[in-house]
């Protein structure tokens, strides 16, 4: 690992440990990219290559355009996959402990407690839990009123499709544009309080953060309390996400989820079609999520109508 990166992944550790530092996620994502490149350059003859070509490919493009390119795993926005390819939390406390103890102002009493700390809640933050697009970044209105808040952890995850749009995203810009236009008429057509999803999920490698972990949604009429809406942006009738996409949730997410409180280790997925009277989340993708660990099918459902609460 490249001594840059290393140092600021260091620097993060052990902040995740408590201990405040400087080290802030963008800071952090760069760290991760120097070892990722740091190691494919490590392995290819870099004769034949072009840094700003590389850096141009690694931080743009399309999903679709990667779709003609064969080294498609060489993407910022698989960050997370790749860095796990290439180390684990033995390797990373390991190069932290030596990092630290070559800084001695660093290496006070008790340092290996925290660096054991760190590296299981950078772990978690960075590599297991996905990465999950702020409001702020896809620009977000804020809420017409005050939300209420939930009361985590909660016993279900619900999964939809957002039907209308019905094209997939295959971009930051494009998925960006497609919450603020849910978000508008959700708010301006359905009168509600704001976006009804918890999260939305993008094709092009991202989750949207929509209320979030912490506050009531407007995604499954009656089940709100008690349960987050991942809506997966698109018509899923008679196809599926990609495997990537459908990854995140059915694993990264709801690891995440509970690692953190928000979800009960023994949550139970339901479609929304399960408990609403609607064709939510589509035939493909629930026939797909019926397989998923979690998956409940339930035999008495209480079917409502499918509009929302107005909250």
């Amino acid at each position: 690992m490249i001594p840059g990166a290393l140092w600021i992944i260091t620097m993060a550790v052990i902040q995740s440990s408590g201990v405040p530092s400087l080290a802030t996620d963008a800071q952090v994502q760069g760290g991760m990219d120097g070892a990722i490149l740091g190691k494919h350059l490590s392995v290819v003859n870099c004769s034949d290559i072009k840094l700003s070509t590389l850096l141009r490919s690694y931080y743009s493009g399309t999903m679709e355009e990667l779709d003609h390119v064969s080294d498609t795993h060489l993407r910022g926005r698989y960050r997370r996959h790749n860095f796990k390819k290439i180390t684990n939390s033995f390797l990373l406390q390991e190069k932290v402990a030596d990092a630290l103890h070559s800084h001695p102002q660093q290496g006070d009493i008790g340092v290996e407690s925290l660096i054991k700390k760190g590296i299981e809640e950078f772990v978690l933050r960075y590599m297991e839990c996905p990465a999950i697009i702020p409001r702020c970044i896809w620009g977000a209105a804020p809420p017409r009123a005050p939300l209420t808040p939930l009361s985590p952890p909660l016993p279900y995850l619900y999964i939809h499709h957002t039907e209308i749009p019905s094209k997939p995203c295959l971009n930051l810009q494009m998925c960006s544009k497609k919450m603020r236009a849910m978000q508008h008429f959700h708010q301006k057509g359905r009168g509600w309080y704001d976006l009804g999803y918890s999260f939305a999920v993008g094709s092009d490698g991202y989750i949207y953060e929509g209320r979030g972990w912490m506050w009531v949604g407007a995604h499954t009429r009656g089940r709100n309390p008690v349960g987050y809406g991942v809506a997966f942006i698109g018509n899923y009738s008679t196809h599926l996400p990609s495997h990537y996409d459908m990854e995140l949730v059915r694993h990264h997410l709801v690891k995440c989820g509970v690692s953190n409180g928000f979800l009960q280790e023994n949550f139970t997925i339901l479609g929304h079609r399960q408990v609403v009277a609607t064709s939510c989340p589509g035939d493909s993708l629930y026939s797909e999520i019926t397989t998923w660990e979690h998956y409940k099918y339930d035999t008495n459902p209480l079917r409502t109508s499918a509009v929302t609460d107005m909250t």
